[in-house]
């Protein structure tokens, strides 16, 4: 993984915490993994699935009980991202604050990293 040892890869707000643990105890399974593919207006989009299973190459997050796997060719694009998760009338849905991020599509749905 790319980090700074102590500190963990990505962040999660309460809020994320919380509807990750919803969405484990749902789905039973060990947590989600996130990710990037290439895909959407600016290049890049986050994934998001669940996990049975832990594969020996993820970083694995886990904050109050909340356990994310990052997928290893995501790890260097997501250091520094704060995952957070916002409940609208209108929309509702994961937020990644990513520090790495140089551009991203007006819908908000794909994101540009610098040299891809």
């Amino acid at each position: 993984m790319f980090g700074i040892p102590g500190k963990p890869p990505v962040t999660l707000t309460e809020a994320a915490q919380n509807q990750i643990l919803r969405l484990m105890a749902r789905g039973g399974s060990k947590g989600l993994r996130i990710g990037v593919k290439k895909g959407g207006c600016a290049g890049m989009e986050y994934t998001m699935e669940y996990v049975d299973e832990i594969a020996p190459h993820d970083e694995v997050v886990e904050s109050n009980g909340a356990r994310v796997m990052i997928a290893p060719m995501a790890q260097m694009f997501l250091f520094g991202t704060e995952i957070d998760y916002a409940n609208g009338l209108i929309e509702s849905g994961f937020r990644f604050n990513n520090p790495n991020v140089t551009e991203a599509c007006g819908c908000g749905e794909s994101i540009k990293f610098a040299g891809t």
